[in-house]
């Protein structure tokens, strides 16, 4: 972690806008939340404001966002913060920043999606519209939407720290689920738009189901087992089935063994997080357990997921 220097509020918040974009600077500012990389601020009621500051990357990844979301939105079938306004660094904050629309909704790490098929078929049909082979100039899948066994050391030490903690029942059956998805021809398809970070909090729901995707900033070209993954992690027991049903194309096998590869990393990246506090987070963020342990248990459960 890197955080900013300069501290984000409400009033530096409205003396940016009027400095910058003036027609915005009388809406209503309110704290949103405090991200991994970004601070959002809610503006008005259809606006949001994201500053940059943690980690040093997140400048680059707001630009990555303000660049392709504007072309992506238009063909997803749920709602995403489409970058409206471009904030350029100043003396009085020396980062990027934007202004996008407002996605409603309450990530799904503090309300789980309970209408298993309606989420099933919902998750699918985003992801169905945003896996499409990505233009040259899009940047390049790495770590999460990479080759698998890019990830296999930060697994190892997971899995290693998660064991020593005592946080997973069984953690030879963990190392199965990768071991088998580590073992799956790669992807030699053409290089795909991917999320990359479809945890449980970057997609929001409402009535039971999914309603929006925040947070594109790894968006990349690479290997659609990144983002179906998030079956296991978001999706409710019995519901991957549907997922996969309802997918096109339908997900083959290799692809599919990779994806649980992905979901099981993912997970312990989310219980370490959320139970043992890890990345330098005081107390972690405990909402991100539950379900990284439901992904768990659902991985190691069956072979089929």
């Amino acid at each position: 972690m890197s955080p900013t220097e300069t501290e984000i509020t409400a009033d530096l918040i409205r003396v940016l806008l009027k400095e910058q974009h003036p027609d915005l600077a009388e809406l209503p500012v309110t704290l949103g939340a405090r991200g991994w990389d970004n601070q959002v601020w809610r503006l008005g009621d259809d606006l949001a404001v994201r500053l940059p500051w943690a980690t040093r990357s997140a400048d680059e990844r707001l630009l990555k966002e303000h660049t392709w979301l504007p072309v992506l939105a238009p063909h997803l079938p749920l709602p995403v913060p489409v970058p409206q306004r471009l904030g350029a660094p100043s003396e009085r904050f020396p980062r990027p920043w934007i202004v996008t629309t407002w996605v409603a909704g309450t990530p799904a790490d503090r309300a789980p999606a309970a209408r298993a098929d309606d989420a099933a078929r919902t998750l699918a049909a985003f992801l169905t519209a945003l896996h499409r082979p990505a233009p040259a100039g899009a940047a390049a899948g790495r770590g999460r939407a990479g080759p698998l066994a890019d990830r296999a050391e930060g697994f190892a030490g997971q899995l290693a720290k998660a064991t020593e903690l005592g946080l997973l029942d069984d953690p030879e059956a963990v190392r199965a689920v990768w071991e088998d998805a580590l073992a799956a021809p790669p992807w030699d398809g053409p290089a795909l738009w991917v999320h990359a970070d479809l945890h449980p909090a970057n997609v929001l729901t409402a009535d039971g189901t999914f309603c929006g995707v925040i947070d594109f900033g790894d968006l990349c070209a690479g290997d659609p087992a990144s983002d179906l993954a998030a079956a296991w992690v978001l999706l409710p027991d019995g519901a991957t089935g549907a997922f996969h049903d309802a997918c096109r194309p339908s997900p083959d096998a290799a692809t599919l063994r990779r994806a649980r590869g992905n979901a099981a990393a993912n997970a312990l990246g989310g219980l370490l997080i959320g139970d043992a506090g890890d990345r330098g987070l005081p107390g972690g963020k405990p909402s991100w357990g539950p379900p990284a342990r439901e992904a768990l248990r659902r991985l190691t459960a069956t072979r089929q997921g």
